[in-house]
């Protein structure tokens, strides 16, 4: 039986300081393809860019709605969550 996929939700700082909020399965490789301009067109040109946070956040499903959340926090409270003094947003499962 294969083992379902596991999603995590990231967020990456620009060189300008802004956050970029995105999911993946592979954090690592995204990180990549973002550095290479091959991501997200928001990123291009705003590197050098840093993985800020990453969490294993389950199913897909539960990743899209943690993103769309996490998206609409205000910039302090990404902060926090980077800072580890904010959890993600809770969602029934």
């Amino acid at each position: 039986m294969n083992e379902p996929e596991r999603w995590h939700l990231y967020l990456i700082r620009c060189a300008d300081g802004s956050l970029y909020t995105g999911i993946t399965t592979d954090v690592e490789r995204r990180l990549r393809e973002h550095q290479a301009g091959r991501g997200a067109r928001r990123l291009r040109g705003r590197g050098p860019l840093s993985l800020a946070f990453s969490q294993a956040v389950g199913d897909r499903s539960r990743a899209l709605r943690l993103e769309a959340r996490v998206k609409r926090l205000d910039r302090r409270r990404k902060e926090s969550l980077i800072a580890g003094e904010l959890a993600l947003p809770e969602l029934p499962a």
